[in-house]
């Protein structure tokens, strides 16, 4: 793999298509995936991006960009006014096109020093998104993270297997991914599992048993629907729907997601979100999941007055 130091002009990117009605923002900590060559990596959606991967394989190349938290800083007042004025909120999603906590973080520590940068000025709401186990070392930041803004911690786990046929190992193990789960929820911190993209799995009632009891939510996404294209055409280029026939009939369809929704939402009432919508904090049937929430209000923090950490966050 090659790795690089880099400089970023704007770590704060504002968000279209996709995830407009996600977040009013997007960051990357890095440019690329150590992951990229794991069973999420065959996966990742990110790898039919040509802009960033830059004719370069996935999974060979990992930019970190040593200035993202002083990039945040430079840019958070402005690009918070502008986003209250024209999204109602200051919300980043963190991230949607890299893993924010690869091996490499423990060497550069970027998205540490992100999050700290966003204890001193933080968003309104912040969605943490990785595919690692390695989240949980985060916690007593994040918890810190959670006094001052609306956190939610997303951890993906696509399937009960720790080896799918076909498919290269996890990037990060089944069962420390659950056990990360846990310890985050047992922190107080609002957590979701996302089985996304979701594979074929072998003991739904299970499965979805365990995410009950390890997370506040779950949200399922099939790569139709969540790859960005019309079908999950991008996809179904890939060996990813051949190896899932293979092992599940029938589990490259949608059909395949909405009996996995059936059954989650048996086990997690008004706790389930599909796709989109579920990365928005927003269940089956169109409402916000129920919420934990601690520290200030949303009203407080909408208000943008006062001081955090010892910095002023208004406008």
């Amino acid at each position: 793999m090659q790795i690089s130091v880099v400089d970023i002009g704007k770590v704060l990117t504002r968000t279209s298509g996709y995830l407009q009605t996600v977040a009013s923002h997007s960051l990357q900590p890095y440019r690329g995936c150590a992951l990229g060559h794991s069973l999420c990596g065959v996966s990742c959606y990110v790898q039919h991006s040509r802009h960033i991967t830059r004719g370069r394989t996935w999974g060979d190349f990992l930019e970190a960009r040593q200035n993202a938290a002083s990039s945040y800083l430079r840019h958070v007042q402005a690009e918070r006014r502008w986003a209250r004025r024209h999204r109602n909120e200051f919300a980043i999603f963190l991230s949607s096109a890299t893993e924010p906590f690869p091996p490499q973080e423990r060497r550069f520590g970027i998205t540490r020093s992100v999050l700290e940068a966003m204890v001193e000025h933080p968003p309104d709401r912040l969605i943490l998104q990785t595919h690692s186990h390695q989240i949980e070392g985060a916690i007593p930041l994040l918890k810190r993270l959670a006094d001052v803004c609306d956190l939610r911690c997303h951890l993906s786990i696509e399937t009960d297997r720790e080896r799918v046929a076909g498919l290269p190992r996890h990037g990060s193990p089944v069962e420390r991914r659950f056990q990360a789960a846990r310890r985050l929820r047992d922190a107080g911190l609002f957590t979701v599992i996302t089985v996304s993209p979701l594979l074929p799995i072998a003991d739904p009632e299970s499965f979805f048993r365990r995410i009950a009891t390890s997370a506040d939510a779950v949200v399922l996404d099939h790569f139709i629907g969540g790859d960005g294209s019309k079908h999950g055409s991008r996809t179904r280029r890939t060996r990813l729907p051949g190896v899932m026939e293979a092992v599940q009939p029938g589990s490259s369809e949608l059909d395949y997601r909405d009996l996995m929704a059936e059954i989650a939402e048996r086990r997690m009432p008004e706790r389930v979100g599909i796709s989109i919508d579920g990365f928005a904090g927003r269940n089956i049937r169109g409402n916000p999941f129920p919420r934990r929430f601690r520290g200030r209000t949303k009203a407080e923090r909408a208000e943008g007055s006062g001081k955090i950490g010892g910095r002023p966050i208004g406008d």
